[in-house]
């Protein structure tokens, strides 16, 4: 697909845009009436834009991804069993997804400024909380639903804001943003396991929200939106449900993410329960499986813009995810579940990154980005919100073993992906 060219005379019209500056964010108003330039597809502003939301990514699924070890804490502190506690994680992922329709359409009608600020004072106030909390109604109340709406008015806005500056690039763009999310999950869990030995677990918990706000402030000095608002508009736009592309494509990630999540929360009860090692060697299968969700989210996206496409990609991702856990039944030492999680961290993060990259693929008018986003993570949200719990019910369902999560997981990371490969059918029938 060849490069979008810009004309001349869309580089010096008189809407042209002022340099970048510094929380432009709070005080720029782009004229509904604006004329709509084609996406830069790179230049400052918009790998700035990447940078904030890799951030952004950073403090929400990056949060969520180092529930493995709050998991193993909250269990043993708490008195509760791990498909009680895996409510939390979820409630917060639905959340994170389901206000998605709302936030996207936010941002479509110019509002992305009240999505940003609001988000992270939900968040932070949902850290501070949890850091306070003693019983498993105040986690459930502080870090999942306080925080899992903060994380919802973040995510789906920004995602969509930084697809709003690519078209050819998109894929990689993204690809980078979705790659906060590991780094998160990288730095929390090491912070963590410094700082619990020596502080204790409130002000551990503490810090990660210090954290937080410095990036809540590097984010909204950078945030700066491209597209004018569109205000006039459904909040659900259901005449997209009438293109079977776009149908199929929402059944097939609803089917992935369905389970694909379940990995992140269970890896640490499972190397303690089943393999039988220590909690601090478990802890090494939480930094393994998110440090190697970096290259996993990025590489696929490189090599999406070069050869196959998203959507081609995403496809042999699923499938090979969903084998994977087919295979995790077989795995019964640390040797060989260091070599699943060094695995599943790549492909595993792949499928994350390469599904909800797909989204704007589906969508070719810029100014609907945001509702069309927000309206798929919606429906997906209650996939994030049942599957862990699903997981942990098949676990006690088999006196603790996890043949039958493994199953149900790898049966529904293949059938998600035949589903995204009709899609994929449907979309080059209707070009």
């Amino acid at each position: 697909m060849p490069e979008p060219v810009i004309a001349e005379h869309d580089l010096l019209t008189p809407h042209a845009r002022p340099p970048f500056v510094l929380f432009a964010l709070l005080r720029e108003k782009i004229d509904p009436g604006t004329e709509v330039s084609l996406p830069p597809d790179g230049g400052l502003e918009a790998w700035i834009q990447v940078f904030m939301a890799h951030l952004v990514l950073f403090c929400t699924w990056g949060f969520i991804n180092s529930f493995g070890f709050f998991q193993a804490h909250y269990v043993k502190a708490l008195g509760v069993t791990p498909s009680q506690m895996s409510w939390v994680a979820s409630i917060q992922v639905f959340l994170l997804s389901f206000i998605g329709s709302f936030a996207g359409r936010l941002m479509d009608a110019g509002q992305y400024r009240y999505c940003l600020i609001g988000g992270f004072i939900f968040q932070i106030v949902g850290i501070f909380m949890t850091s306070l909390a003693s019983t498993y109604w105040e986690v459930f109340l502080a870090q999942g639903i306080c925080c899992g709406i903060g994380d919802g008015l973040l995510f789906c806005p920004t995602t969509a804001l930084v697809a709003t500056y690519f078209v050819r690039k998109r894929s990689v763009a993204l690809a980078i943003v979705l790659s906060g999310s590991s780094t998160g999950g990288l730095i929390f869990p090491l912070l963590v396991q410094q700082m619990l030995p020596k502080v204790g677990y409130a002000w551990t918990v503490r810090t990660i929200g210090f954290v937080v706000v410095f990036c809540f402030i590097v984010c909204l000095s950078l945030a700066r939106t491209r597209i004018p608002a569109r205000r006039k508009g459904m909040l659900v736009e259901l005449s997209a449900f009438r293109e079977l592309s776009y149908s199929l494509f929402v059944v097939g990630i609803f089917l992935s993410l369905w389970a694909v999540y379940f990995v992140y929360f269970y890896i640490d009860l499972y190397a303690i329960e089943v393999i039988g090692v220590s909690q601090s060697k478990s802890l090494t299968m939480l930094y393994v499986i998110n440090a190697m969700g970096i290259p996993g989210r990025i590489l696929p996206g490189l090599f999406a813009h070069r050869f196959l496409g998203i959507l081609n990609t995403y496809v042999i991702l699923g499938i090979a995810a969903g084998i994977l856990l087919y295979c995790w039944i077989a795995v019964k030492s640390y040797g060989g579940l260091v070599t699943f999680i060094v695995l599943y961290g790549l492909i595993g993060g792949g499928v994350q990154g390469t599904a909800l990259s797909s989204l704007p693929t589906l969508t070719k008018d810029l100014s609907k980005m945001g509702a069309r986003s927000g309206m798929c993570l919606s429906i997906v949200a209650f996939a994030c919100l049942t599957g862990p719990p699903l997981a942990g019910a098949l676990v006690t369902q088999g006196g603790g073993k996890y043949t039958y999560a493994f199953a149900w997981g790898g049966t529904s990371l293949v059938l998600g992906s035949l589903f995204v490969v009709a899609a994929r059918i449907s979309l080059d029938k209707d070009q």
